[in-house]
């Protein structure tokens, strides 16, 4: 039984007694074929209970316990069928719920005080049949009837919080106009849960099928893991990922990093596995992914962990959960990589998750725009999707917003994610016309549920000699904060990288490499107008100087007070990468080189120079570096490398140099 009969069957009962067995009705017969059909319902003869009921109806209407039963049995019968819901239950379906409404609207129209949860249930009928003045009306009439706290009062509060939210998103759908993705993607069989590189150049999706005849595994359907890249603005054909990304096992539910080289994936019932399913991670190397790994069991508990997503900061995975210390049944959670472990998972908080499940979230390029699907009360009906933004410092998840009508639907919406410039969204959807049940789907995002827009950085990491490719540490801080926002490496085959930033800051690149000096610099940007289709990718190339004596780099990111020498704060993680050189090559000695543009008096600029490389001296020296490794000297405005006639140019002259002595 379900647990509304129980509340149906306890309240007769309570009835009964408190009226020593006095019925809505006096007529004899039909008490006794409600009686008897109450015993058989205990037998769980719901059949034999129906007829019983309806024959007692049958000598006397009016028989308000007959038509609640009945009213019951069909709304969980109605349930049921929904649960299994085929095209041919469908109409089924809408009968029983329209059955059980007819006998409720005779037990409220008769006696409307009654059994006041009536009127809760009749409210949840209307509801789920998206008559939403309807549903409104009964809800708000039972908080009328009844002031008292309790289930019933909480559904109905729920309830009516629902309906008026349906009603007001139907009078304002958002703009969505969804277009499959294609024959190259989409297949008879389904493809869900996507992600998406920074460049929008690589797509990797589940794809479940039937499960060949001659394999072992005990599951008749299997799910892998495919790929397919853009070329020329079309989706080549997806292929399937080569092992040992896929096994015989189920593989799916995955997220892959930024720049397309880390993947982390959810695999259920595997020997190494720690609970009903796992979170595993695996590595693309020149071009070939590692055997996966099982993150171990500080993530991966006895619960259910899935539905990965990896930030740009390259070290935090958001995934969700039914493990203990949640708010519901599925909750999103985030754990950190630090000092080459994963740290205890953290709850998202009540913000976020909810007692109802909340489910694959997607975390954008900008690293403050979460999306995610959740069924609870303020959505459309099954799971909808919603959007939370933060701060750009790392503060708190505000209330999550629904996406809207008619993304949002009465069925379940999931799976979605959003490219890097916040303009289209993917998703996938089992609307009618695709290529099978379940098919991904593009759609321009509203602006108002729009992330900031992320710039996509790309290039390549050469050695400034020899032109050879490089794999070299790439990390990007907001310059503004001194905080780390982006994490990522060069590929060693052919030096490619790709990171992406939210566009409104300014950042500082520190690429770094074994044998190479430090390679630094500012960037900041402007859209060209107001619009979002306006915003460029940055190619940027960068060459890597080896550490050989004569060899020089600029400190773009060491800051100070316009006039004077006092080192900024903002500078103080470039310099401890100097350090880091330092300590790391134990042979080398640098010339630390002050640097002014042509502004003012030369002798002015002269001594300018000199006492900023001295306070740069000074710092590395108060960091354990030995003062015979170091030299400073002061140029003045003697050596510019661009014009003095712009400012631009003179933003370049002005600068910290280290030479390799």
């Amino acid at each position: 039984m379900r647990p509304q009969r129980y509340i149906f069957i306890l309240f007769l009962v309570f009835l009964s007694v408190a009226q020593g067995q006095n019925y809505s009705t006096s007529n004899k017969k039909a008490i006794k074929l409600y009686e008897r059909g109450m015993e058989v319902l205990y037998q769980g003869k719901n059949d034999a209970a129906m007829n019983c009921f309806e024959q007692a109806l049958v000598e006397d209407d009016g028989f308000l316990e007959a038509h609640l039963m009945l009213a019951d049995i069909m709304t969980d019968i109605a349930g049921v069928a929904m649960e299994d819901a085929e095209s041919t239950q469908i109409s089924s379906t809408r009968h029983y719920r329209d059955e059980a409404k007819r006998h409720l609207k005779a037990v409220v129209e008769t006696n409307r005080d009654f059994f006041p949860p009536a009127w809760v249930n009749l409210g949840k009928l209307e509801l789920s049949d998206a008559n939403y003045d309807e549903a409104i009306k009964y809800f708000e009439t039972y908080l009328e009837l009844n002031e008292k706290k309790g289930e019933s009062r909480l559904d109905a509060q729920r309830g009516l919080e629902t309906a008026r939210f349906r009603k007001k998103e139907l009078a304002n759908p958002v703009p969505f106009n969804p277009k499959n993705l294609g024959a190259s993607v989409n297949s008879p069989d389904d493809e869900y849960l996507p992600s998406l590189t920074a460049d929008g150049q690589t797509l990797v999706f589940t794809r479940r099928f039937p499960r060949k005849a001659t394999t072992t595994a005990n599951t008749k359907e299997e799910e892998d893991l495919y790929i397919s890249l853009l070329k020329e603005g079309k989706w080549n054909s997806a292929v399937r990922m080569p092992e040992p990304v896929n096994s015989n096992d189920n593989e799916g539910a995955q997220c892959i990093s930024q720049d397309g080289r880390i993947m982390f994936f959810t695999a259920c019932n595997r020997i190494d596995g720690g609970g009903r399913c796992d979170l595993y991670m695996c590595v693309n190397k020149s071009g070939t992914w590692n055997k996966p790994r099982n993150l171990g069991p500080t993530v991966n508990s006895g619960a259910w962990e899935g539905q990965p997503t990896f930030s740009i900061d390259g070290k935090t995975l958001y995934f969700v959960s039914n493990r203990k210390g949640g708010y519901g049944g599925m909750d999103i959670w985030k754990t950190i990589f630090e000092n080459g472990q994963w740290t205890e998972p953290v709850n998202l908080g009540p913000e976020i998750n909810t007692e109802w499940d909340e489910m694959s979230p997607f975390i954008h390029f900008d690293d403050r725009t979460l999306y995610f699907a959740s069924n609870r009360p303020e959505g459309m009906g099954g799971l909808d999707l919603f959007v939370s933004n933060r701060s750009h410092d790392g503060g708190p998840w505000m209330k999550p917003e629904n996406l809207g009508y008619p993304i949002n639907t009465e069925g379940d919406d999931n799976n979605l994610i959003v490219s890097a410039d916040g303009m289209t969204a993917i998703f996938a959807s089992d609307r009618d016309g695709g290529y099978g049940k379940m098919d991904l789907y593009s759609f321009e995002l509203p602006e108002q549920v729009r992330p900031t827009v992320a710039i996509c950085f790309t290039g390549t990491v050469t050695n400034a000699k020899t032109g050879q490719k490089v794999a070299a540490d790439i990390k990007v801080v907001d310059i503004q904060r001194n905080t780390v926002v982006a994490n990522t490496s060069s590929d060693a085959q052919n030096g490619r990288y790709i990171v992406s930033l939210p566009a409104d800051g300014v950042y500082a690149f520190h690429v770094s490499a074994d044998g190479y000096l430090l390679h630094s610099q500012s960037e900041v940007w402007e859209r060209e107008d107001d619009g979002y289709d306006k915003w460029k990718p940055i190619t940027m190339d960068i060459a890597l100087h080896p550490i050989e004596a004569g060899e020089k780099i600029a400190l773009r990111n060491v800051f100070f007070e316009t006039g004077h020498w006092e080192i900024l704060a903002e500078s103080e993680y470039e310099l401890n990468k100097i350090v880091e050189i330092l300590k790391q090559n134990p042979r080398l000695r640098i010339e630390l080189g002050g640097h002014t543009d042509n502004i003012g008096q030369a002798d002015a600029n002269q001594r300018l120079s000199e006492q900023r490389a001295k306070a740069v001296y000074e710092y590395i020296i108060r960091k354990g570096i030995a003062s015979d490794r170091l030299t400073y000297k002061g140029y003045g405005e003697t050596q510019p490398i661009a014009t003095n006639d712009t400012e631009e140019g003179r933003g370049e002259n002005r600068r910290t140099e280290i030479k390799v002595l």
